[in-house]
């Protein structure tokens, strides 16, 4: 089987250009390519491809010593889902001081629970080799950033990518957990794919601004764990108002509601709202999240009240 013919198997290229009209792959050879895929080798192609899909998808395997796992998704970069994630973890220990949780970062290429939690360093290894969270106010913590310097980026391609997911999700010695609770990356890519087909996810929380550009992508992660079998919890309208601190007048800088709108479309219910506060931002970038910082704050009672529903809507960990 030629190269082209395995990158199309793969779906790595496109002999159509964005127009439509046959992209050139020097000169003539878009033909040649396409007159190759002809006759048995097409027939190859398919055999190939039956074979592949008859593999199924991965098998999940529970991670070793942990009740459930939740999610925290957004399809869109920049609304807040790291912060949210970080907020969500304290405060589901905040509102039941007996639970264990945990933090996962899955977000290779832009790791932020280090920086968030104040945390950093290596971790440490166990006995039968395994990875040991580091440990901040009470949540116990693996991410990337605790494996590459802070300022070094992360150059890898996707099967590097998928190795390093494998670690996080297999080598870490979790002790045992009531919740651990993951970051995702923003989209709906490799790594939602992997994670999602390799574990049993408890249920999903999508976070958006109420911005029409962001619930675009928001209901597109919403879709995408629909279809793999992911609940989803509800929805999150993260930076929902503004409100001056002089005159106390509020601004919906991003839009009123937009993400009781996409809820209702979806069939789901929106979490909460949390506002765009100044508080917030500098406690995250402090390393001093609000709910562990501030707790009688609005903004952190905004969260406790979040954690509250997300698990109303969990099953009992026998289910």
């Amino acid at each position: 089987m030629g190269i082209w013919q395995r990158l199309l198997l793969f779906g790595a290229v496109s002999l159509r250009a964005a127009g439509g009209a046959t992209a050139r792959l020097g000169g003539s050879r878009a033909m040649v390519c396409r007159r190759q895929l002809s006759g048995a080798e097409s027939e190859t192609l398919k055999q190939r491809r039956i074979q592949i899909m008859s593999r199924g998808l991965p098998k999940q395997k529970p991670i070793e010593g942990v009740k459930q796992v939740i999610v925290v998704a957004s399809g869109k970069g920049g609304v807040g889902k790291s912060t949210t994630a970080v907020n969500l973890a304290l405060a589901l220990a905040a509102n039941d001081s007996s639970k264990a949780i945990g933090l996962l970062d899955v977000d290779v290429y832009g790791p932020s629970i280090p920086k968030m939690m104040n945390l950093k360093g290596n971790p440490e290894l166990s006995q039968s080799n395994l990875m040991r969270p580091l440990l901040n106010y009470g949540i116990a913590c693996m991410s990337m950033g605790f494996l590459v310097e802070e300022n070094e980026p992360v150059v890898w391609r996707g099967l590097m990518v998928m190795s390093a997911i494998e670690k996080l999700l297999r080598q870490v010695d979790w002790g045992q957990l009531d919740y651990l609770v993951v970051d995702m990356p923003p989209g709906t890519g490799d790594v939602q794919l992997s994670v999602s087909q390799n574990i049993p996810i408890t249920g999903a929380v999508i976070v958006s601004t109420p911005q029409d550009i962001a619930l675009m992508d928001a209901h597109k992660g919403a879709e995408m764990f629909r279809k793999v079998h992911v609940p989803v919890l509800g929805l999150i309208q993260n930076m929902s108002v503004f409100q001056c601190p002089k005159c106390k007048h509020k601004t919906h800088i991003f839009g009123a509601d937009g993400a009781r709108k996409l809820a209702q479309t979806l069939g789901l219910e929106v979490l909460g709202d949390i506002p765009l506060h100044l508080n917030i931002r500098e406690a995250s970038d402090t390393g001093q999240p609000i709910v562990f910082s501030q707790p009688e704050s609005d903004e952190a009672k905004a969260y406790l009240r979040i954690a509250v529903e997300v698990v109303r809507r969990l099953p009992s960990p026998s289910e």
